[in-house]
């Protein structure tokens, strides 16, 4: 996906982005962003399996991007766009426009008072308790990180600044975190199948 090729890949990626936050000149974000246009080309690519739609979803992000990046202090410019890129489709796809509906027929249950889950919708269900079972296990910090990167889509910087804590270790919190729920959470699994 070439739509622009006039990229001087000699400045680093975090210089353009202070330039572009100092000055405000869009010239240092659109140099920046060409670099990865590829990249995000193919994230958008990856959910929305169609190249046009895919293609003005690049440029969406862009503009996007021009308001964003002032909000936020980025260390790692293309995991950050990664991550911006893929929230921007995932909310194209939840969005009204795009849930299909049908109409909802009666004579189709067997009986209007009965009502029930499937097993993959109680699977879920029960995983969610056990996370959240698993997440009050964890100490403090871990615990506290963690909701806040996983739930609230917060960065490092943005997690270190809302809680005091330095970056290295909101990064350790949220990997030792991460790593004890996943251990919390298969202990719970087996318990699951022990019972049945």
């Amino acid at each position: 996906m070439n739509f622009l090729r006039n990229i001087s890949t000699n400045t680093a990626d975090k210089e353009l982005v202070a330039a572009f936050k100092e000055s405000g000149n869009v010239a240092h974000l659109s140099n920046l962003y060409q670099r990865y246009m590829d990249l995000v080309f193919g994230v958008c690519l990856k959910y929305f399996k169609d190249a046009e739609r895919s293609k003005d979803a690049v440029m969406d992000i862009y503009i996007e991007l021009t308001a964003k990046l002032k909000q936020h202090e980025v260390e790692n410019f293309k995991g950050w766009l990664h991550v911006l890129a893929r929230n921007y489709c995932l909310m194209q796809l939840r969005s009204p426009r795009n849930m299909k509906t049908t109409e909802f027929k009666t004579d189709f249950m067997q009986s209007a008072e009965n009502t029930h889950l499937n097993g993959e919708a109680v699977e879920k269900e029960t995983n969610f308790v056990n996370m959240e079972q698993c997440l009050e296990t964890l100490p403090e910090e871990q615990r506290e990180t963690v909701k806040l990167f996983y739930l609230e889509n917060k960065c490092y910087n943005e997690i270190a600044e809302q809680t005091g804590y330095d970056w290295n270790k909101v990064r350790s919190y949220i990997q030792n975190g991460r790593r004890n729920l996943k251990i919390c959470m298969e202990g719970k699994l087996a318990e699951i199948k022990n019972e049945q």
